[in-house]
């Protein structure tokens, strides 16, 4: 392959930052200066991933977060403004401007290395990794997609501006970008994903868990498919994970080695790539791990909702609940790694591992996928395989979800289908809790949030965001608009 000098000038860059572009210009970052072998590639698409933590944001904008009272926990503003669904005018980790930026340098990471293969097309020893370039551009857009465009509907109007979909190296200063629509940022989305899925091998990465392997692509489709509608493709991507059927061996093991593991097991086993439902691991610039006692967070009435009151089962989720100091609760799934500017130093930067796809949400998503085509006793199936994992001494003659079950919990609920799908929603909102995880599934099934609000004298009161509130798009940088680019309406 030819040798080419390459400039990249990330979008991010463009459509982030006001100064010192000329300066950005002048340096190719992560090796990029040469991408004239597999080899380099491959070491470039390390990097086509958002180093960057979404939790912090979708979590605490979340039904999955309250409010402790006044005086209790930190304040931090990538909590407190998205829990009250406010702007967040902070560009630093956990923020979505960061998110928003990262995103679009693990595009720009997949775009060069995509420019560097095309210098060899005959080449196969490039196609996985063309496959792998592909798969991580569209994770990215989707990703930004999700928090930065309307949600996507199902045969409805999708005419609203989408995110800017980048499939070149950038080369010029404040390039002019526009959104597009939701519905053609997904079409792109899908012409990525189904190009490159069949071209990915695990042969060629050395921990496969740290990209786009085969099982976490599928995963993705199913994530992809559930948001577009489209259920038999959920069902059959969600199935292409475990060909075998053997769910319940590589579901998290909640009651049962996780029940006997200590504090200190548990923070460290949570994000280990050896982890059997861990599908895929993206390493994050994030002070989540440290977040132990934010005001707006994990408190007490969610504790109770989730793990205190028997759910559908006539049981309780067998997680074990650490806690700070009541009100601060914690699973302890996080750990921070640490990495000092040189090996004498006593500074450094915080990172979270984050699994950013597991085996747990995708039988969930295939479970709401069956329920969705009107196959309940399969969806039935995967929600008690799930529960088998989760209840104290579970026993299928006593804990076993039934319709009738979910028809006598959810009283006011009359369609069976909406049961199961309910008991889904549910069943993922506590499984998930930390993970911003309920965060997608409140935009694609419309729900309404309600957060609690206490004063300094400890009244407390209540804000609402509704199925149609324009807050529930999370705001792009206002240097966006130097590119052409709209902000989101307020």
């Amino acid at each position: 392959m030819k040798d080419k000098k390459h400039y990249i000038y990330i979008i991010a860059a463009a459509l982030i930052f006001s100064t010192g572009c000329k300066k950005y210009l002048e340096h190719a970052p992560d090796m990029r200066t040469e991408v004239n072998s597999v080899d380099k590639v491959g070491e470039l698409l390390v990097s086509a991933y958002p180093k960057a933590n979404y939790i912090a944001f979708a979590e605490s904008a979340s039904d999955n977060a309250e409010d402790k009272g006044e005086g209790v926990g930190d304040e931090d503003k990538p909590y407190v403004d998205p829990y009250y669904w406010r702007d967040v005018d902070d560009k630093e980790e956990d923020t979505p401007t960061f998110y928003w930026n990262s995103s679009y340098e693990a595009i720009a990471a997949a775009n060069q290395a995509l420019e560097a293969i095309e210098q060899d097309p005959d080449n196969a020893d490039y196609l996985p990794y063309k496959g792998e370039a592909l798969v991580a551009r569209a994770y990215a857009h989707f990703m930004l997609a999700v928090f930065y465009a309307k949600n996507y509907e199902p045969g409805g109007d999708n005419s609203s501006p989408g995110i800017p979909y980048v499939t070149k190296p950038e080369t010029v200063v404040f390039g002019q970008y526009t959104r597009g629509t939701v519905e053609s940022t997904y079409e792109q989305i899908e012409k990525d994903l189904l190009e490159g899925l069949p071209l990915i091998k695990n042969s060629v990465y050395g921990v496969s868990k740290y990209h786009f392997n085969i099982k976490a692509a599928n995963a993705f489709a199913a994530r992809f498919y559930l948001f577009k509608g489209e259920y038999d493709k959920v069902i059959q991507y969600a199935s292409n994970i475990m060909p075998g059927g053997d769910w319940k061996a590589n579901l998290r093991p909640w009651n049962g080695r996780y029940a006997t593991i200590t504090s200190d097991e548990m923070q460290a086993t949570f994000t280990k790539a050896t982890e059997n439902p861990t599908l895929m691991l993206i390493e994050t610039a994030s002070l989540w791990a440290r977040t132990v006692d934010p005001r707006y967070g994990f408190g007490q009435k969610v504790n109770t909702q989730s793990f205190v009151t028997p759910n559908v089962t006539g049981a309780r989720f067998a997680h074990r609940i650490y806690s700070y100091g009541v009100p601060h609760y914690t699973l302890l799934k996080w750990k921070e790694h640490f990495v000092r500017t040189s090996a004498n130093a006593t500074i450094g930067f915080p990172y979270t591992i984050v699994p950013v796809f597991t085996v747990d949400e995708a039988l969930m998503n295939r479970a709401e996928a069956y329920a969705q085509t009107g196959n309940l006793e399969a969806a039935l199936a995967d929600i008690n395989t799930f529960a088998s994992t989760r209840i104290t001494n579970y026993n299928a003659n006593t804990h076993a979800v039934t319709l009738a079950k979910i028809a006598s919990f959810y009283d006011k609920i009359k369609d069976p289908k909406e049961g199961v799908i309910q008991t889904i929603l549910d069943f993922k909102k506590i499984e998930f809790v930390q993970e911003g995880v309920r965060w997608f599934d409140i935009l694609r099934h419309r729900l309404p949030v309600e957060h609690n609000i206490i004063d300094i004298n400890g009244n407390e009161t209540f804000i609402r965001l509704e199925p149609d509130d324009l807050r529930r798009v999370f705001q792009m940088p206002k240097e966006v608009e130097k590119s052409g680019i709209e902000l989101n309406p307020r």
